[in-house]
């Protein structure tokens, strides 16, 4: 073969390597965006998010790609929020705590004993309230599209159960950076601390809070049960998460994006729910079956603890007490 005649061909090889590259059948995108996650991969929360990565994709027809970084790739959720106000993360699943102080109403979906139960918190999400409050996160330059369940918080101790308000006295409990859950633990009579969600069981095993509060999920995936065997299924917080966009994004995007971005992100709401049940049921199941585990039952009269916690809605909602009361009778 000829020097010519291999260059030829050569010359030819990538050609069509070249023409392999550009094919039709693959679509160039029209926006590649970012998804911010701080939960591990295969969580409830992730794996929503992912579900909303590939309805998009799906129904864009490979026009709109979402790529979810999930364990906390993209910084801490108020790192992650710092970046959405000027576009340099596209969508996030965050906690309400993180924006109550630039956004005073979601104290209202942060007080504790609000719902009887999950099914009275998802009647009034997915209704005419919950559908206002998504659209009070334009104050902060983001666009409200679904809401994630967190499940229900409830106390746990290496000390002693706790059925009454009269059981919470003197004991230090460890809680999220809150103000408002901060108030709470003081009114039912206990101390509450602060620090990282992974020193917990840290904190247990040197003496540094007889008690905490989470859901099954946390108790059970971190291990916290080998630590505080007392389970008391009080449920005195339900506060969903959210999903969000950047505002800056959302104005870069054609109306018929925005369309059905809205709708996956519904979509994937769902089927996160189912996931955060199954999760809830299994990682209750296994704590149990480590059989070190003492389930002190729901408490089926909590008005000496919604009593007690009163004070709370005054304080940080005193301007949508109307609003409370209209939830609370949902």
């Amino acid at each position: 073969m000829t020097l010519k005649r291999l260059y030829f061909l050569l010359l030819l090889t990538l050609l069509l390597l070249a023409g392999c590259a550009s094919s039709p059948d693959i679509p160039e995108p029209d926006f590649v965006l970012t998804y911010a996650e701080n939960q591990p991969e295969g969580y409830p929360t992730v794996l929503g998010a992912q579900c909303f990565a590939e309805l998009v994709k799906e129904r864009t027809e490979g026009k709109v790609i979402i790529q979810v970084k999930h364990s906390g790739e993209f910084g801490s959720e108020s790192e992650v929020l710092d970046q959405m106000v000027f576009g340099g993360i596209d969508f996030a699943r965050v906690s309400l705590a993180e924006l109550s102080d630039e956004i005073p109403k979601l104290n209202v979906l942060q007080l504790p004993f609000l719902y009887t139960d999950a099914d009275h918190m998802w009647r009034i999400l997915d209704g005419k309230i919950g559908e206002e409050f998504l659209t009070v996160f334009s104050e902060a330059d983001l666009v409200g599209l679904s809401w994630y369940d967190a499940g229900a918080r409830c106390f746990y101790t290496d000390v002693k159960p706790i059925r009454s308000p009269a059981d919470m006295q003197g004991l230090t409990v460890r809680v999220q950076d809150s103000q408002l859950v901060m108030d709470m633990v003081r009114l039912l009579g206990a101390t509450p601390v602060t620090f990282h969600y992974g020193d917990v069981s840290y904190a247990f095993e040197m003496g540094k809070i007889d008690a905490a509060e989470n859901n099954w999920p946390a108790y059970q995936i971190q291990e916290h049960y080998r630590l505080a065997k007392f389970f008391t299924v009080d449920e005195h917080s339900r506060v969903p998460e959210i999903q969000l966009a950047s505002s800056q994004t959302w104005q870069k995007l054609p109306a018929e994006y925005r369309e059905i971005i809205s709708q996956c992100a519904r979509e994937s709401a769902l089927y996160q729910r189912q996931l955060w049940t199954e999760q809830e049921s299994s990682s209750r199941a296994a704590a149990i079956d480590a059989g070190c585990v003492e389930i002190i039952p729901w408490i089926e009269d909590r008005n000496d603890f919604r009593v007690l916690i009163e004070p709370l809605y005054e304080k940080y909602c005193s301007e949508y007490m109307d609003l409370v009361h209209q939830i609370r009778n949902g």
